[in-house]
């Protein structure tokens, strides 16, 4: 079982967002709590690089041995990278959801909306 980090911001719908040490990009994943409830996660569709997100709006679905769940953007913004290890590897969302397991990079244009 994970730890709940304390400095990452988090959604109703179980996503977290957080920092990174390049400027104005964020990373955004799925929750410990996500994880636990969907089960062993076999699948992920990401969001495409380039792609513009809207917070709240979905940008994507995880499929698991129980369900399939929409992934909810926690912030608005621009996909600049994609977590490709999830293409061969799913279950890193369960084994390390905070970590290797993230899902997307996202350029927003002001940071200062995640301290909010």
């Amino acid at each position: 079982m994970s730890l709940i980090p304390n400095n990452l911001r988090y959604t109703k719908e179980h996503e977290w967002v957080s920092t990174t040490d390049r400027a104005g990009i964020v990373k955004i994943g799925i929750t410990d709590f996500a994880q636990s409830a969907l089960g062993d996660i076999v699948y992920i569709q990401t969001p495409k690089i380039g792609e513009a997100l809207i917070a709240d709006q979905i940008c994507g679905e995880v499929e698991s041995t129980k369900s399939v769940s929409e992934i909810y953007a926690p912030i608005s913004g621009v996909i600049a990278s994609v977590n490709e290890a999830l293409n061969q590897n799913p279950e890193l969302m369960n084994s390390d959801c905070y970590g290797l397991g993230w899902i997307a990079e996202v350029e927003v244009a002001d940071i200062s909306v995640i301290e909010k």
